[in-house]
């Protein structure tokens, strides 16, 4: 793919400290996004969206598109991040995946034996998921802020296939990865296959970031991480490059993984709100942007506490060099609408005299 210069994607003299941030130039305030914010804790997406499945409103691109918007609309953010899912393309390839409301993403037949892999063997992204590239356009066209595109990482996305559900043990993945490991490379080979085209498509259609959704590798330890994900993350990364857009890789439950990430060659991580920004820059060295993390139970609480702990995430921040404000994970959906938008208004009108004031 020909790559594309961030200035062409962002419009025509269009300001984006979200992507300035991301190369690691100077912005002229903190730039703000939160993940699932465009969703269920907002009154005009419920009011839109209504009842159904995820998986058919994703196929409506005015739908989807309009989604995407209403939090920028909203809070003011930075970024906004397309209405999509990690697992449309084992939705697409005809898995038998569906998201259940309550539970999550759900297969109708898990992953077994090698046999299944025929199953995740007829996509491509062009011809099954031609109605996301649709959304981004129509995204793009109106969006005044850069616009994240997505996908998930091997190891979450093999673990709804295998487990069949979500997980909180992960038994059956890792039984699967140590007993059997050369199944279960080829189901992650097939998945990174699977992980560029989605991505590439995204980036031709006009996404000016994307975000790899690796939520529970955490499950994993750094010797499992590196024997059994590192590998297929690498190649992700390396082979990304060509899209001319940043990426970046976001996990849960990671700070014993935080160096070896620094390995996959993503040049911009995102924290959840377990690991301290500090520590991470420390382990992580030089060149990496970093992004997060105010945990997002805070946001539950009276503003006064969201304010003082959004601080207390800033000045933490002083540690990082390249550095974007986000939730440790996903906005949660009893979130009052109106604590986020003060939240973004404080890290806008006080972020960068936070974070360039001197360590008391």
């Amino acid at each position: 793919m020909e790559q594309l210069k961030d200035a062409d994607r962002a419009g025509s003299g269009a300001e984006a400290p979200f992507l300035d941030a991301l190369a690691g130039r100077p912005t002229e305030r903190v730039p703000v996004w939160f993940m699932r914010q465009a969703g269920r804790s907002l009154p005009e997406y419920r009011a839109l969206r209504g009842t159904g499945s995820i998986l058919d409103a994703l196929r409506e691109p005015d739908l989807a598109a309009e989604i995407t918007m209403q939090p920028v609309r909203r809070y003011g953010v930075d970024a906004a991040i397309l209405y999509s899912d990690i697992i449309v393309p084992v939705h697409a390839a005809g898995f038998g995946m569906d998201i259940v409301p309550g539970r999550g993403p759900v297969a109708e037949r898990p992953f077994r034996e090698s046999a299944d892999l025929e199953r995740l063997s007829r996509f491509s992204a062009a011809e099954d998921c031609h109605y996301v590239a649709s959304t981004i356009k129509l995204v793009a066209a109106e969006s005044p802020v850069p616009l994240i595109g997505l996908a998930g990482a091997p190891f979450t996305v093999a673990s709804y296939l295998i487990e069949g559900e979500p997980s909180r043990s992960f038994l059956r993945t890792k039984q699967l990865m140590h007993q059997e490991p050369a199944l279960f490379a080829a189901l992650c080979s097939r998945l990174v296959e699977m992980t560029l085209d989605f991505l590439a498509l995204q980036a031709e259609s006009g996404v000016q970031a994307l975000q790899i959704f690796d939520s529970w590798v955490g499950a994993l330890s750094e010797r499992e991480y590196r024997r059994f994900v590192l590998p297929h993350m690498k190649e992700i990364f390396a082979r990304t490059i060509e899209f001319g857009v940043p990426v970046i890789l976001f996990g849960t439950n990671t700070n014993h993984l935080i160096p070896t990430l620094g390995e996959t060659g993503a040049r911009a991580i995102g924290l959840d709100y377990r690991t301290r920004i500090p520590d991470a820059a420390e382990r992580l060295g030089t060149g990496i942007a970093l992004q997060g993390n105010l945990d997002p139970t805070i946001c539950l609480c009276s503003y006064d506490v969201v304010e003082a702990e959004a601080r207390a995430v800033l000045e933490e921040s002083r540690a990082a060099g390249a550095y974007v404000f986000n939730l440790g994970h996903g906005v949660l959906p009893e979130t009052d609408p109106g604590k986020l938008a003060a939240l973004v208004e404080f890290v806008h009108e006080q972020g960068t005299a936070i974070r360039q004031s001197e360590v008391a």
